[in-house]
């Protein structure tokens, strides 16, 4: 009818603060591993100790989780004898393997710079899946990955010059930890199919924490836990709680109000808080080739991202974390 008004146009869709809030805070707690790490570490642990008592503080959190699932009887009926032995194989790998390789590597680099080359792992992923799981090439993320090992190049350098030692042996264990990372990603988004992703989780990380809990005892002996000092109980508490769970469950609700993609898209903030902390509370150095060099990998990473995207409805499963 002439002079009739049209019905107002429906308001578009806001940006959702508390799911991108969550995805932040999230890559924020596990940018802070590698400071717990390295307090830990100075207060003269070892890695396989260190790598115990996050789990020690985590595993209960996982078993009540696994308990409360169990309630599902579809979960129930899903978990079958090799189910479980392959997610728990699957879960070595990612949390017990990767992390050893990762924890020993922050024995002879900074955390800044370890948190940087673990940052690359997508990379890695990328060309397991070319080589071995029939992913299609994507030659538009080729600039990404080009300018973020230039970055790393940069910092790489500027350790060789000023601290070289241990600068090989670190560099290779951190890189393979974010190899097997990469590898064990992969894998694991065969086994969650099924039994769901919290459900694969929890036996990954509870398989992974006995094989940590042993390897300390074995190599220390049960008494050593009484003797180590609280401080180093604090460390691993706060690794395990704060640099564990909390940034597990932050990124899982993050995923679920915002979508994988957009959740990943905020990983960036964990090198800055890395960094940030690590020139505060450890006292690294922080010189321009570092600021160069961090730049580069952060925008090759997130241009590695933008373009490994794939179009389609439905967000590819994405773990936004590191071991």
């Amino acid at each position: 009818m002439a002079g009739q008004s049209s019905p107002p146009a429906a308001p578009a869709p806001g940006i959702d603060a508390l799911g991108f809030g969550m995805a932040i805070a999230g890559a924020a707690f596990f940018a802070t591993k590698g400071i717990f790490i390295k307090l830990a570490y100075a207060a003269g642990v070892g890695a396989e100790t260190v790598l115990a008592l996050r789990m020690i503080v985590s595993m209960p959190v996982y078993l009540g989780i696994m308990a409360w699932l169990l309630f599902d009887p579809r979960i129930r009926a899903a978990l079958g004898g090799r189910v479980v032995l392959g997610s728990a194989l699957v879960g070595l790998l990612g949390y017990y393997f990767s992390s050893f390789l990762d924890f020993s590597g922050l024995l002879f680099v900074t955390a800044q710079y370890e948190r940087l080359v673990l940052f690359t792992y997508p990379f890695f992923s990328f060309v397991l899946g070319l080589m071995f799981f029939g992913d299609r090439p994507n030659w538009r993320v080729l600039p990404g990955l080009v300018t973020a090992y230039a970055g790393l190049v940069v910092i790489f350098a500027w350790n060789l010059a000023m601290r070289p030692d241990g600068l090989l042996e670190g560099t290779a264990l951190v890189v393979a930890a974010g190899l097997t990372y990469a590898l064990y990603q992969h894998l694991a988004r065969r086994r969650m199919t099924g039994i769901g992703s919290a459900m694969f989780t929890c036996i990954a990380m509870i398989a992974a924490g006995s094989a940590a809990i042993a390897h300390n005892t074995v190599q220390h002996g049960i008494g050593a836990y009484a003797e180590l000092p609280p401080e180093v109980w604090g460390y691993g508490a706060a690794l395990g709680l704060l640099g564990t769970v909390a940034p597990s469950f932050l990124l899982n609700g993050a995923i679920a109000r915002i979508g994988a993609r957009a959740t990943a898209s905020t990983a960036a903030w964990g090198p800055v808080v890395t960094i940030v902390l690590a020139v505060i509370v450890l006292g690294e150095a922080f010189t321009i080739y570092h600021a160069i060099g961090s730049l580069l990998v952060i925008v090759g990473s997130l241009w590695f991202a933008h373009a490994d995207r794939t179009p389609g409805p439905t967000d590819r499963s994405v773990t936004p974390s590191a071991p």
